[in-house]
C-alpha cells in the first residue's frame, strides 16, 4: 500500500487560508450589524472548499500568497466542476469569493501584485423560479397536519405577499410596524444591505402577521433557515407543483406578481429594498405575462384599419 506523500510546509509569510480566516473573524464581528449569520456560513464553506482543493491537489495544508499564480484559480474552477460537480453558477460564486479574498490581501499590502486580477468568469444566470398567483393560492390553502410546517408555510406566503426576505422576517419587530391612514405598513432596514424598505400589508399578509405577533419580538420568533428550507419544497410538491422552489422564491413571486399587476419598477425596487434598480430589472426579463399585457395595451392604442 502506497503511503501518502509527506506534506510540504508552507513558506514563511502570509498564507491564503490565513487571509480567509482573518476575513472570517472580521465578518463574525459584523453579524447582526451589517452582515447575517448566513453570509458568514457561506464564506466559511467556501474557505473550507479552498482548503480541500489545496490539500487534495497540492498535498499541503496551506499556500503562501506570494506563490499564487493565475492558473491557480483556473485550476480551482476546473476542480470544482470535475471533483465537486458544482453547477456553473456555484463555480462562479465560489471563484469570485476566492478572487475577492486575494484582492483584499493585495489591498492590504500582503502581496506585491494581484495574481487573479485578469481572471474573469462568465456569470451563469439561471431563470428565477417563482409561483404564480394560482400556485400561491394552492400553497396557502393546503391542509397541513404539522403545526411547524403550517407555520413555515404561512411565513413563506407572508414573504410572497410582502417581498420581505427571510433574514428580515427573522428580525421583524413590533417597532417596524406602523399604522398610517388606517393602513398597516412595515418600514425597516434590510439585514443584508442596510437599505431601507417599506411595504403596505395586504389583508392576507396582515392576517398572518396578527396570528404570530402577540407576545413575541421578533414577531415570528426564532426560525431555523435549514428547517424552513427543507419544508417549503415539500409543501410545494404536495400541491402538485413541479417547480424547484426555495424560500427565496417567495420574494421572486412578489416581484413578478407586482410587475404583472402594473406596479412601476421603481416602487417594486423600493419595496424589495434593492440598493440598485438594475437588480429589480432582472425580474422584468423572466416572464412573458408582463410583456403580453404591455403588448395588449399597445394593440388597443395602435390598431390600424387597413
Amino acid at each position: 500500500m502506497t503511503k501518502n506523500p509527506e506534506k510540504k510546509r508552507p513558506q514563511k509569510g502570509a498564507t491564503l487560508l490565513e487571509v480567509f480566516d482573518n476575513d472570517l473573524m472580521t465578518l463574525q464581528q459584523r453579524i447582526g450589524i451589517d452582515r447575517t449569520l448566513n453570509t458568514y456560513v457561506r464564506q466559511l464553506q467556501i474557505r473550507n472548499v479552498v482548503a480541500d482543493f489545496i490539500h487534495k491537489t497540492m498535498q499541503v495544508d496551506d499556500v503562501p500568497l506570494a506563490t499564487l499564480v493565475p492558473c491557480f484559480i483556473r485550476d480551482f474552477a476546473s476542480w470544482l466542476s470535475i471533483s465537486r460537480h458544482y453547477r456553473p453558477g456555484t463555480i462562479w460564486l465560489t471563484c469570485q469569493q476566492l478572487k475577492s479574498t486575494v484582492s483584499r490581501a493585495f489591498q492590504r499590502g500582503l502581496i506585491s501584485s494581484n495574481p487573479f486580477y485578469e481572471y474573469h468568469a462568465k456569470k451563469m444566470i439561471r431563470p428565477r423560479q417563482y409561483l404564480n398567483w394560482q400556485e400561491l393560492q394552492q400553497v396557502a390553502s393546503l391542509p397541513l397536519a404539522s403545526p411547524l410546517m403550517a407555520r413555515h408555510r404561512d411565513i413563506f406566503v407572508f414573504s410572497a405577499l410582502t417581498g420581505i426576505a427571510f433574514a428580515d422576517i427573522c428580525s421583524l419587530k413590533a417597532s417596524d410596524i406602523h399604522t398610517i391612514n388606517e393602513q398597516v405598513w412595515i418600514s425597516a432596514l434590510r439585514q443584508k444591505t442596510h437599505t431601507p424598505y417599506v411595504v403596505r400589508l395586504l389583508p392576507t399578509a396582515l392576517r398572518i402577521l396578527n396570528t404570530y405577533r402577540e407576545g413575541s419580538d421578533p414577531i415570528f420568533g426564532s426560525l431555523c433557515y435549514r428547517t424552513v428550507a427543507k419544508h417549503i419544497p415539500l409543501i410545494v410538491k404536495a400541491c402538485g407543483i413541479q417547480k424547484h422552489i426555495s424560500f427565496h422564491c417567495a420574494r421572486h413571486s412578489f416581484a413578478i406578481a407586482s410587475l404583472c399587476a402594473g406596479m412601476p419598477i421603481e416602487s417594486i425596487s423600493r419595496i424589495l429594498g434593492h440598493s440598485n434598480i438594475s437588480t429589480t430589472q432582472i425580474y422584468a426579463r423572466i416572464t412573458t405575462e408582463k410583456l403580453s399585457a404591455d403588448m395588449d395595451k399597445l394593440q388597443s392604442f395602435c390598431t390600424l384599419q387597413i
